[in-house]
């Protein structure tokens, strides 16, 4: 069992939701994030003032997979999520100790589904 977790620019969460439904991965938990990395932000304007704007905007998915849904799941992420442009996000892939499900009381692999 894995927990994937990808960092990807805002407009393209439903193009990534898209690929990833095709390739049966449908739980997944979505959250607005801010962060930097190589694009290291912009200035603007406000009232004659310059700002320097250094978090952007990302969308967090967080998905907790079995073994065998671990590669489709990445293809489809990057397959959604790709511009070539930097600022594309970044996927981290963590083991998954243990996972229960509440309501049933079912754990392991199972429990993921």
């Amino acid at each position: 069992m894995k927990l994937i977790i990808a960092y990807i620019q805002p407009h393209a969460l439903n193009e990534v939701k898209q690929e990833l439904y095709k390739v049966e991965v449908y739980k997944m938990s979505v959250t607005n994030a801010m962060g930097c990395g190589q694009q290291k932000g912009y200035t603007e304007q406000y009232r004659g003032v310059e700002i320097e704007v250094n978090l952007l905007k990302k969308v967090r998915i967080e998905i907790a997979v079995n073994d065998n849904f671990v590669k489709p799941t990445i293809d489809a992420i990057i397959r959604g999520a790709r511009s070539g442009e930097i600022g594309d996000g970044k996927i981290f892939i963590l083991p998954v100790e243990e996972c229960i499900r509440i309501r049933t009381g079912e754990t392991g692999s199972v429990a993921i589904g």
